[in-house]
């Protein structure tokens, strides 16, 4: 994959990522209050992944999602749009296959993986639907997709708090744990204008997956969408 091949939007959502990539994992640690690594214990949870079993881990970043399905012998090809995330997950995990990858054209052959999933990463892609059926193309039939997402809160005041936290707090945050804090300024509208969970469910069916079914994280900051391929 070449930056030359992907367009505007991707290339600068790609540099954006570039930018943040050596203190990425902290940040998101700091912005999230800690709240990310329970988040990223429930979706390798409904991954379901064991030993043996292939799974593509997309907008891996530097690899932290990657990691523990790794420790416990699935085979897991970490993959990213950020060349600077995956040379800093390089870095850490010279054992992981690190691959540079667009998410609309997958580099994988139909049916590679048993599971495809994808944290936090649907939402920068520039064709979610595009996107949800290549997923599919490179899943054998009856495999999993997981995505893990941010999402909308279910109680109607905490969904108020949360959007100022989000507009307010965090771009303040960042500029104390960050040099690129503009990043996480768009990082929270994209948030925001993002689908709610009946929502982004509906897209996921619409790609051709089956059993559609989400479950809430923290009160629906976050959403982990279940689909399997048909």
């Amino acid at each position: 994959m070449t930056r030359a091949g992907l367009d505007k939007q991707q290339q600068d959502v790609a540099a954006m990522f570039d930018a943040v990539a050596g203190r990425y994992d902290r940040t998101n640690d700091v912005l999230s209050l800690g709240q990310d690594r329970a988040w990223r214990k429930a979706t390798i949870a409904a991954v379901g992944a064991t030993a043996g079993d292939t799974v593509l881990d997309l907008a891996a970043g530097t690899g932290t999602s990657s990691e523990p399905l790794a420790d416990a012998g699935v085979r897991v090809v970490p993959c990213d749009l950020s060349e600077g995330m995956l040379a800093v997950g390089k870095r850490r995990r010279p054992d992981l296959a690190f691959v540079a990858g667009d998410a609309l054209e997958l580099p994988f052959a139909d049916a590679s993986f048993d599971a495809v999933t994808i944290s936090f990463g649907l939402r920068n892609v520039p064709d979610v639907p595009a996107a949800l059926r290549e997923m599919a193309r490179v899943t054998k039939p009856g495999g999993r997709l997981v995505v893990c997402e941010f999402s909308t809160p279910t109680f109607g005041p905490f969904r108020t708090v949360y959007s100022n936290y989000l507009m307010r707090a965090v771009p303040s945050v960042a500029r104390v744990v960050t040099k690129s804090p503009d990043a996480y300024v768009y990082l929270a509208e994209s948030i925001r204008e993002w689908p709610d969970q009946q929502g982004l469910g509906r897209i996921i069916k619409a790609a051709g997956w089956r059993d559609v079914a989400f479950r809430n994280l923290s009160g629906g900051i976050v959403a982990l969408h279940r689909g399997t391929r048909a």
